[in-house]
C-alpha cells in the first residue's frame, strides 16, 4: 500500500498554520491561516492572504457562489468570507451559550452546512489528553443551528459518502472514526466505530477524505501517518513518519486537480503544504460540482 501515492513536493512557503486544505479543480489551494482568514495559493505558487475576523482559522468549506465558510477555533465563531472580501458572522452561539472550539465546517452532498465543535473545555488540549465527551455536531438549517450529535470526545473533521447513507466523523479524543447512519428525517442514528477502535493505541485521528473506490483516508498526528480504511473497515497504513522528517502533524488531506489524483496534506506545524500523486482519484466534494 505504500505505492498508493508518490511524493511530488511542497506547495506554498511561509504559510501560517495551514491546518485545513481546500483543493480546487484548477490546482488552486485555499488553506487556513493563523492571522485570520485564509491564504490562497495559485498554481504558480504565489500566495495571497485574504483576511477575515474570527482569529485563527481552522476548518474551511466553499459554497457554490465562491464564498468561504471559516471555523474560528479560538473565538468559537463561524464566518462567511465572500469573493469580494466582505464578511458576515454566521454563528457564534447555540441555545444561548458560546459554541466552544469550532473545529470544522463541511457541505454535505446535498449542500447543507455541518459544523463540528471539538469541546467546550478550556484549554481545549485537555480534551485530547484526557477524553472529555463534550464535543458536538451541528447542522445549520434555515431555522438556525440544529444539534445532530453530542457526547463526542473532541469532534474533528466530518465527511459523507456520495450516496448520503452515512456520516463519518473523526473522534480525535478516542483515536477513531465514528459512523452515523443518516435517517430519512435528516437526523443521525447512533454512532458506531468505523475501522479499528482505536486506529492504534494512542492514536489521534484528525483529517478525512474519501476516494472514488469508497476508501476513507485518515490523517493521524502522533506518528505523522496516513491511513486508508476500506469499505469493510479494514485499515491500511499508507505512510508514516514518526520522526517528522517529511510530515509534521498532518491535520488534513484533500484531493484536487483536474483528475482529483493530486493529494494535498495540511498541518498546524509546517509552513507549507505537501503534494502527492495518488493512484486512485478522490471523491468529488460540494465545491467540485
Amino acid at each position: 500500500m505504500e505505492s498508493a501515492f508518490t511524493l511530488i513536493g511542497r506547495v506554498g512557503e511561509a504559510l501560517r498554520r495551514p491546518e485545513c486544505v481546500l483543493a480546487m479543480p484548477d490546482d488552486t489551494l485555499v488553506v487556513s491561516d493563523s492571522r485570520g482568514g485564509v491564504t490562497q495559493i495559485s498554481p504558480d505558487g504565489s500566495c495571497i492572504h485574504r483576511p477575515c475576523p474570527g482569529g485563527t482559522t481552522n476548518g474551511l468549506a466553499q459554497d457554490h457562489d465562491g464564498s468561504l465558510i471559516l471555523a474560528g477555533i479560538d473565538t468559537g465563531t463561524v464566518h462567511k468570507l465572500r469573493p469580494d472580501g466582505t464578511v458576515s458572522l454566521l454563528l457564534d452561539q447555540y441555545e444561548g451559550e458560546t459554541l466552544g472550539a469550532v473545529n470544522f465546517v463541511h457541505f454535505d452532498p446535498a449542500g447543507e452546512l455541518w459544523i463540528t465543535i471539538s469541546t467546550r473545555t478550556v484549554p481545549r488540549s485537555r480534551a485530547i489528553n484526557t477524553p472529555i465527551p463534550d464535543g458536538y455536531l451541528l447542522k445549520l438549517t434555515a431555522s438556525g443551528p440544529r444539534l445532530m450529535a453530542s457526547g463526542i470526545c473532541f469532534a474533528n473533521e466530518i465527511r459523507f459518502d456520495t450516496g448520503m447513507q452515512y456520516a463519518y466523523l473523526a473522534e480525535s479524543g478516542r483515536g477513531r472514526v465514528l459512523r452515523f447512519a443518516l435517517q430519512p428525517d435528516g437526523t443521525l442514528g447512533a454512532s458506531r466505530p468505523f475501522g479499528p477502535d482505536p486506529l492504534f493505541p494512542g492514536a489521534v485521528v484528525d483529517g478525512l477524505a474519501f476516494d472514488t473506490e469508497g476508501g476513507l483516508w485518515v490523517t493521524e498526528v502522533t506518528r505523522n501517518a496516513i491511513y486508508r480504511i476500506d469499505r469493510d473497515g479494514t485499515a491500511h497504513c499508507l505512510f508514516e513518519d514518526p520522526e517528522g522528517k517529511l510530515i509534521d502533524f498532518p491535520a488534513s488531506i484533500a484531493f484536487g486537480g483536474l483528475d482529483r489524483k493530486s493529494v494535498f496534506v495540511g498541518s498546524i506545524r509546517m509552513n507549507h503544504v505537501l503534494h502527492f500523486r495518488s493512484v486512485v482519484a478522490g471523491a468529488p466534494m460540494w465545491h467540485h460540482h
